[in-house]
């Protein structure tokens, strides 16, 4: 006896549709160009191979029985799936790779990369986009471990890394920030490192797999509340929930709106130099190619590091 796998086969899935859409074995036996015989015959294989009755044979019609209806419903999005499968394969055959995974550190605009996002699926190709989101030298890691084709906002600090090509995307300047009901939001003078400890500091946690990460601005001794994004620092730092450093570009309608208050502080002010960075393997597929094309322009890759908001 047949197993499922064999008899379910599109030829046997398009037969039952017929069957069903005929409304008689005799009508779809003519429209297939088969006997009769022969076409009742496949249907009771198909049958014995799931062990359910698919047709109600108690009328003069071929009606479905509710399992037959649901074969029909599976069975119609497995043959659209194929279909859909072929027709991809086809166009894979011409440059396009089946996936691109970005990688986008927590310093790049999410708005801007949607924007793209949709630009690129006007295209109408082949290719599924994915994205991940990654924080510091988990950015770099993305890429060099396979898991990213094109990482976003990568910190020079992570070195060059050998088989990688990478671009400058720009410079961002960060703005120390607490919101005004925060014990530091008090005062016009400068900050030093002392001021700064005794209160919690919100830090961004490394993406990074393996290893400890980098971190940024901590102090030693210093409470610090951790989160995964810059977006969440932002949010921690609008509850008051701690201090720390922000994208100025990022802060900014915070501070014109007056939820977020700019205080100067003792040490250095922080400037991110984030680059763009692929593999060097090969010739880039289509899509790399189209994404590669978009960070040439100098208005994309400011947009990139300036458009966090709507």
């Amino acid at each position: 006896m047949q197993t499922p796998r064999d008899a379910l086969t599109p030829d046997a899935l398009a037969m039952l549709q017929t069957v069903a859409a005929t409304g008689s074995f005799a009508a779809a036996a003519r429209q297939l160009g088969l006997v009769p015989s022969a076409l009742t015959y496949r249907v009771r294989q198909i049958e014995d191979a799931l062990d359910v009755l698919l047709f109600d044979r108690s009328a003069r019609q071929a009606r479905l029985t509710e399992a037959g209806a649901e074969l029909l419903r599976e069975g119609a999005r497995l043959l659209q799936e194929i279909d859909a499968v072929a027709n991809r394969v086809k166009r894979v055959a011409t440059g396009w790779e089946p996936q691109l995974t970005l990688a986008a550190d927590s310093l790049v605009a999410r708005p801007v990369i949607m924007e793209l996002a949709c630009a690129f699926f006007n295209l109408e190709t082949p290719t599924r986009l994915r994205i991940r989101d990654e924080t510091l030298s988990g950015t770099l890691e993305a890429l060099t471990t396979g898991q990213a084709d094109l990482a976003l906002g990568v910190s020079p600090g992570s070195g060059t890394v050998p088989g990688t090509h990478s671009q400058p995307m720009g410079s961002v300047g960060f703005v120390f920030v607490v919101a005004p009901h925060h014990p530091l939001a008090a005062g016009e003078g400068v900050l030093g490192d002392d001021d700064l400890r005794r209160h919690r500091a919100i830090a961004v946690a490394d993406s990074v797999q393996r290893g400890g990460g980098v971190s940024v601005s901590l102090l030693g001794g210093q409470d610090v509340f951790t989160v995964p994004t810059m977006q969440a620092k932002l949010d921690a730092q609008l509850r008051g929930l701690g201090s720390g450093f922000l994208p100025e570009p990022m802060a900014r309608p915070y501070i014109e709106t007056g939820r977020l208050v700019v205080r100067r502080v003792a040490r250095a002010p922080l400037v991110a130099h984030p680059r763009y960075a692929w593999r060097a393997a090969g010739r880039p597929g289509r899509a790399l190619q189209w994404w590669l094309d978009q960070l040439q322009s100098p208005v994309t890759r400011l947009a990139l590091l300036e458009r966090h908001h709507h």
